[in-house]
């Protein structure tokens, strides 16, 4: 979930402490479970607005855990290649709409259209502990973007290379399950553009013509604590932005550089499947 908005899960390095039990077998899951909830959040109108949205709205929730495809507290993905430490998967990403007319920063210019990004992800295990409760992931995602509207158009490529950590066994919150992650975001033109350019005719003496270029978009860094109880499930998150150093952060639409974002929901089980699969997260 972000600006760009993802699923989000985890990773900076911690500090290994103890040593961890013998290897235990993977968990017995639902090969699905299916459910509702409500979700509150709070983002900037896009990375980089000095404006923030608030959203309350109700969420699906919904988990599979099958041979290509899973949905589960790392995301949608499939999965083409899963060896003990690389997976070679499909990741995907969606960011919400932005009416120019509610942002001051982008008064006059055309709306930024909710968008879509897919593409391949690598997963390279560097670390997990002896009872894989404890783990420490590189994420190599390349995503190409497109707008979802009634002819999408494909406004080009991210990159997100990222350190993902997740705990299960959390000392004094047993139960529950923690993210972090870190890592650098790169885009090209055609995508910086879309959200940083200003073409010569929305020019205004407050808001000079800009040519957005390719490269570094910053850093992000999230945090997520999520438990599943029997019936129902609750997350939360945070997530730490910064545009400093970034391509486009020149721009006259880059109005801030860093920023705080958050979230949190409750879903509620309202059935899952009698198949039970292994699943060895």
């Amino acid at each position: 979930m972000a600006g760009r908005w993802m699923t989000g899960k985890a990773a900076v390095l911690l500090a290994l402490t103890g040593l961890m039990a013998a290897a235990q077998a993977a968990e017995d899951k639902p090969l699905w479970e299916l459910g509702a909830g409500v979700a509150a959040f709070s983002f900037p109108s896009y990375r980089g607005s000095d404006q923030s949205n608030n959203f309350l709205m109700p969420v699906p929730h919904f988990t599979y855990h099958g041979q290509f495809l899973k949905a589960d507290r790392h995301g949608v993905r499939g999965s083409f290649f899963d060896s003990d430490r690389l997976d070679l998967t499909v990741s995907a990403a969606l960011s919400p709409p932005a009416n120019s007319d509610d942002i001051a920063a982008r008064s006059g210019m055309p709306d930024l259209n909710a968008t879509f990004e897919i593409g391949p992800q690598i997963d390279l295990t560097l670390w997990r502990s002896a009872n894989r409760a404890r783990f420490v992931k590189l994420l190599l995602p390349v995503r190409a973007a497109f707008t979802v509207e009634g002819s999408p158009r494909d406004i080009g490529w991210v990159v997100h290379p990222k350190l993902n950590m997740d705990m299960t066994d959390i000392p004094g919150l047993a139960g529950w399950n923690l993210g972090l992650l870190a890592g650098p975001l790169y885009g090209d033109k055609r995508q910086h553009a879309y959200y940083y350019a200003v073409a010569p005719q929305y020019a205004t003496a407050a808001r000079p013509a800009y040519e957005a270029a390719s490269g570094y978009a910053g850093m992000q860094y999230l945090a997520a604590l999520s438990r599943r109880f029997p019936k129902y499930w609750v997350g939360a998150f945070v997530r730490y932005d910064n545009l400093s150093g970034a391509a486009f952060e020149n721009s006259p639409l880059v109005r801030q550089k860093d920023y705080v974002a958050g979230g949190i929901a409750i879903s509620w089980i309202l059935g899952e499947s009698s198949t039970r699969v292994k699943v060895d997260d």
